[in-house]
């Protein structure tokens, strides 16, 4: 038997009377979904399931309530019983995609560039660790900053220093290339990167001294 909103906002009797006992109640909503309500409160979605290949039962969390509505997590059961149609384990499905997920946040450019900072941060002053940041904080965080630095090739690097020339700063434009090149020859020193499109770049931009002219 399925349950609703109103079944999860106003319990019957008898189980408000198991949670005021101190006592867990699983409200059932079929083909494994249930929400576990606990007597401090607390009210969890989970889906019930047996593994494809050993066939053990195992438990997936799909959210709490109210921030999981009953709607969503009804999607989310059906997404994990299409996953188990293809005998793909939801459970192992998730680990991995948190896993790439974390993978992607430690190598995005913004992640590497900061680790480069804090190595060269002993050899700078003070002044000079806070140019280099900010450098980098206001004009490629925004636009690259999440973006994952081996994905990165010369038409992003060029669109985020083109940004900085064509509003009237080629010696900053110059600097930011130069650090961004720098950024990626520690990438590629730390293997996560395979090559340093900023140094590409290096003829892309007028001379100073032709500017002078």
């Amino acid at each position: 038997m399925s349950i609703s909103d109103t079944a999860i906002r106003r319990p019957k009797r008898e189980v408000t009377a198991k949670l005021a006992a101190g006592k867990s109640v699983k409200l059932r909503d079929g083909r494994g979904l249930y929400l576990l309500m606990q007597p401090n409160g607390a009210r969890w979605w989970r889906f019930d399931y047996r593994r494809p290949v050993t066939g053990k039962r195992n438990t997936l969390s799909l959210g709490t309530y109210p921030d999981t509505g009953l709607a969503e997590a009804r999607n989310a059961c059906d997404a994990a019983r299409k996953l188990l149609a293809q005998d793909i384990d939801p459970g192992e499905q998730r680990k991995a995609s948190n896993a790439a997920a974390e993978e992607s946040a430690r190598n995005s450019f913004e992640a590497v560039a900061r680790e480069w900072l804090e190595i060269r941060a002993p050899g700078w002053t003070e002044k000079q660790l806070t140019k280099e940041t900010a450098r980098l904080e206001r004009h490629a965080f925004p636009s690259i900053g999440v973006r994952p630095i081996r994905a990165l090739g010369v038409k992003e690097i060029r669109t985020v220093i083109d940004r900085v020339f064509k509003a009237g700063h080629l010696e900053q434009a110059h600097r930011l290339r130069f650090q961004l090149s720098r950024v990626f020859k520690y990438a590629v020193a730390t293997e996560r990167a395979d090559s340093d499109p900023a140094a590409a770049l290096s003829e892309a931009l007028p001379s100073r001294r032709d500017m002078v002219k």
